[in-house]
């Protein structure tokens, strides 16, 4: 059969048709015309053509025989996704109820800084905090690393602060361009400094010999926190074994694990060192006495509760008027109450 015999037998047909089915299909097809006329080569639909179709099999039911641009099943799709998204909307409301995001963040937080614990533990301090949420809630909010949990460094060194002292070097240029060293000693427990000592030239013998003052009569602390300096040796590890003490060596070219020392170590340069010039090792050692006695017993430190490590006395108003001590020479004060 002919093309032309096709068009002349459908427009035959098309007579006995009734009106409105022929309104819609000529509708349909100048709807499929508008979208070809467009520039693309290959035709996109829009929402709204979508939407024409979906409406267009509702009203004509031989809607199929005048597409041409899409599939029949295209179409059935698009009904079905218009039905879930008008359903969705519909239900937005229903189902379980969501989780506030302060308790999201709370639940995030826990999780960090407890990183030993799970969601029964985690939930169980909600609830006693009275939040009600779900084992299931707090499950789906856990902050999860990729490592198995540990402590950080600073919980460690809490842990074993009453146990713990570090040991660490400076170097101090004199006004003859020597170098002198400084040997520091520190009790963790409260940031005391145990010992100190100045030497040009220091070796194994005299390492370990400072070892043996600062630890030697006291009770005995149980680790030593130090790095990898080779001035240390065998000869003061076997000191450290005599007095019963475990040496804990930090990590190559890693300052931050002994933070406590270095810490001190910025201190004894920031508050003191720096605003001086050195001339000989008496002079530094002088100077060094002074401020360690200023700093054990009368600087405050935010680590323990704006406390001195040797334990500063408060001084209520009436026990006398306040009064200024010169320390370090007048680069610190202290200030006391003293009865008139």
């Amino acid at each position: 059969m002919s093309k032309w015999l096709k068009i002349y037998l459908g427009t035959l047909l098309s007579a006995f048709r009734a009106q409105s089915e022929l309104a819609i299909e000529n509708l349909a097809l100048r709807q499929q015309l508008a979208t070809l006329k467009s520039r693309n080569p290959r035709p996109k639909l829009s929402n709204s053509d979508r939407l024409f179709w979906v409406v267009i099999s509702h009203l004509w039911s031989n809607w199929h025989a005048g597409l041409h641009i899409v599939q029949p099943a295209t179409v059935i799709r698009w009904h079905r996704m218009g039905f879930k998204l008008y359903w969705k909307r519909k239900s937005r409301r229903l189902g379980r109820p969501g989780t506030d995001l302060e308790v999201k963040q709370l639940v995030q937080k826990t999780s960090r800084e407890n990183p030993l614990w799970g969601a029964p533990r985690v939930h169980g301090e909600l609830l006693k905090l009275g939040i009600q949420v779900s084992q299931a809630t707090v499950s789906k909010y856990l902050v999860r690393s990729k490592k198995p949990p540990s402590q950080t460094w600073r919980t460690f060194l809490d842990n074993h602060a009453t146990d713990l002292i570090s040991i660490d070097f400076l170097t101090v240029p004199t006004a003859t361009f020597r170098v002198l060293y400084v040997l520091v000693i520190l009790s963790h427990e409260r940031r005391r400094i145990l010992h100190f000592n100045v030497t040009e030239n220091p070796t194994a013998a005299w390492t370990s010999r400072q070892l043996l003052d600062a630890c030697g009569s006291d009770e005995q602390p149980r680790f030593l926190l130090r790095d990898r300096d080779g001035v240390y040796g065998k000869l003061f590890s076997r000191q450290a074994v005599a007095l019963g003490i475990t040496e804990v060596v930090t990590a190559p070219r890693s300052p931050w694990q002994n933070a406590y020392v270095e810490c001190v170590i910025g201190s004894i340069r920031r508050e003191c060192l720096n605003h001086l010039i050195v001339l000989t090792d008496r002079q530094l050692k002088r100077i060094l006495l002074e401020y360690v006695d200023y700093y054990n017993r009368v600087r405050t430190h935010l680590s323990l509760d704006k406390d001195a490590p040797d334990y500063r006395l408060k001084k209520p108003p009436d026990v006398g008027k306040i009064v200024r001590i010169r320390r370090v020479g007048g680069l610190h004060h202290e200030y006391t109450r003293m009865a008139a």
